[in-house]
């Protein structure tokens, strides 16, 4: 039984091309977490830093090339939530995806907004973390309401700041090095208080959220001129880029700074400033780090509103959710609803606590995507038909690039990474609120919304 959801009123407009996506994918990756969590990989495999990020940094490509095949095939705004939902049919499945996906995206941001008012910020003024970590969501939200085609402008100017800062950091390593200033020795060294391997798992789970942020272009298919060409190619230049300049910024800072300083640091490439032999103010580059935060945020909080809006059109959850203001284009209730919410978890959560959520649950997000690509394959032809002019054949992955991608997200996902009980606890109530929402709604929707759940939910203009 295919049901088919009414049009609505007003849509989104395409006016993304694949420069403007290029720079949109490298601004999301690039961000709060090389700029903040190069310590803490430190802390857990001594000098090698970069060894973790390269490890992060295959795991992304891997499940790339599931997300790539499946913008391909359904270039829709709801990202992983659509996909599970059309894989698998179970609308108990897609809600906790979508609600997974939702609380990653806020979560990231609220983390960000905590790093704001941190140490990057305590170089130029002393303002309560918690009131300048207010004040920058909400500002926040006032730059996505704008509009999508500002937005992304917006992210442009971050994007060129951010990747300046990065820029400064690769000439202060490369002129250390030719003056043999440093020690290269040290970002050779692997040293950790336990096994290696686990070392590494858990290096590697820290490391990924600094690359985590390609999955969340997907959400912006809608509003692109021509996803299926674009977005692929868009998708994997954006983690190349930002995974070479990630192994760059790792070696360079395990070489000028010792270990120790940088495990103890929430700054670490402040550090990296202080021991240059370039003058350069340290205040200056601490506000070049507040720019990356606030792209991370910006980008992450875009995501949250637009798989909301996605979520709507799928009749996944209410419809009120998806209404789209008529002047501006923006889903502004979408970006209402996340703004409450992450302005009520930076009230209530740590840095490194919500972080840590994030990445757990994306990779348990990214393990069902990468199924669902497969489960896909076994549809019908039809909906590869040609949408919105876009070209009818898209990006087809390798069979054992999605499946290596489920496997390596649930290993890093397990225990094994050494991750803290309380991630998991926090990650379960999450999902259990959830849960809870979920058979709320369905008992009081009642029969119809039971036979109506039943129904594979596609969009008139997918079909």
């Amino acid at each position: 039984m295919v049901a088919t959801s009414p049009a609505p009123t007003a849509t989104l407009k395409r006016t993304v091309g694949r420069r403007m996506l290029l720079v949109f994918v490298v601004g999301d990756i690039l961000g709060a977490g090389i700029y903040a969590l190069t310590g803490k990989v430190a802390a857990e495999v001594g000098g090698a830093i970069w060894i973790p990020f390269l490890l992060a940094f295959g795991l992304a490509a891997l499940t790339a090339t599931a997300y790539a095949e499946l913008v391909s095939r359904y270039p829709r705004a709801a990202g992983a939530a659509m996909y599970a939902h059309r894989a698998f049919g179970r609308p108990f499945v897609t809600f906790l995806v979508a609600f997974a996906v939702l609380m990653s995206g806020i979560t990231s941001a609220s983390a960000a907004a905590r790093a704001f008012g941190g140490d990057y910020l305590a170089e130029l003024v002393t303002v309560p973390t918690l009131v300048a970590a207010w004040v920058f969501v909400l500002l926040i939200a006032a730059v996505n309401a704008v509009g999508i085609s500002e937005s992304v402008r917006v992210n442009l100017v971050l994007t060129a700041i951010e990747v300046t800062g990065l820029v400064i950091i690769l000439v202060i390593g490369a002129r250390a090095f030719l003056a043999g200033e440093g020690d290269p020795g040290r970002a050779m060294t692997l040293t950790t208080d336990g096994p290696v391997w686990m070392a590494l798992l858990g290096g590697t789970a820290l490391a990924f959220y600094a690359l985590l942020g390609f999955e969340d272009s997907v959400n912006l298919a809608e509003e692109c001129r021509q996803p299926r060409r674009d977005f692929p190619r868009a998708l994997f230049a954006g983690i190349a880029i930002a995974g070479v300049i990630y192994l760059a910024v790792a070696f360079t800072t395990s070489m000028l700074v010792d270990t120790t300083t940088l495990a103890e640091s929430t700054g670490p490439l402040l550090e990296v400033v202080r021991v240059a032999g370039l003058v350069f103010p340290p205040w200056l580059f601490a506000l070049i780090a507040l720019v990356a935060v606030s792209n991370t945020a910006l980008i992450n909080m875009i995501m949250a509103s637009r798989v909301v809006y996605g979520m709507s059109r799928e009749g996944i959850v209410p419809r009120w959710l998806g209404r789209v203001d008529r002047r501006r284009q923006t889903p502004w209730v979408a970006i209402l609803f996340t703004t409450v919410i992450a302005l009520t978890l930076v009230s209530t959560g740590d840095l490194s606590g919500l972080a840590d959520t994030t990445v757990l649950l994306l990779l348990l997000v990214f393990a069902v995507v990468n199924v669902a690509v497969l489960v896909l394959r076994r549809e019908s032809t039809a909906d590869d038909a040609q949408v919105d002019g876009d070209a009818p054949r898209g990006f087809r992955a390798p069979t054992w690039a999605p499946v290596l991608g489920a496997v390596v997200s649930l290993v890093l996902a397990s225990p094994l990474t050494g991750r803290d009980a309380d991630v998991y606890a926090r990650a379960g109530l999450l999902l259990g609120i959830g849960v809870v929402l979920y058979v709320v709604n369905r008992l009081l929707a009642g029969p119809a919304r039971a036979a109506d759940d039943d129904a594979v939910t596609v969009p008139p203009d997918a079909r």
